[in-house]
């Protein structure tokens, strides 16, 4: 569930006050983590895939079919895994989708619900909540 704008707004804050505190820290923090975990990924989805294909040619060597089905499956897989884990990686320099330090371009599409934890939040505000 996204986060209402109140909560943006205090997130925001909260990251102002985190680079004011201790710059170090924050920027440690900001790094890369999705990147690196996505390139971490890809990375064992490749290995897996080398494993497949060990499987599938010590199949073929041993005329066991089932090793060799076993082996391309796991390659399989792992090329699936590989391909959607590079698509997801954000580029270098560019943020994660959905970071909450990112910032929105142009007119967000709001759904209904967003519509209605504003007009929410809004009833709360003007009763002093």
């Amino acid at each position: 569930m996204p986060l209402s704008e109140h909560e943006q707004r205090m997130l925001e804050q909260m990251e102002r006050a985190l680079y004011a505190e201790d710059p170090k820290f924050a920027s440690a923090l900001e790094g890369s983590g999705l990147r690196t975990y996505t390139r971490r990924r890809v990375y064992q989805a490749v290995a897996g895939f080398l494993v497949g294909i060990a499987l599938l040619m010590a199949g073929m060597v041993a005329k066991q079919v089932w090793l060799s089905v076993v082996g391309f499956l796991v390659m399989l897989g792992c090329a699936v895994l590989a391909v959607t884990g590079w698509r997801k990686a954000p580029k270098p320099g560019e943020q994660a989708v959905g970071a909450p330090h990112a910032r929105r371009q142009g007119r967000p599409r709001r759904s209904m619900m967003d519509r209605i934890e504003e007009r929410w939040q809004r009833r709360r505000d003007e009763q002093g909540h």
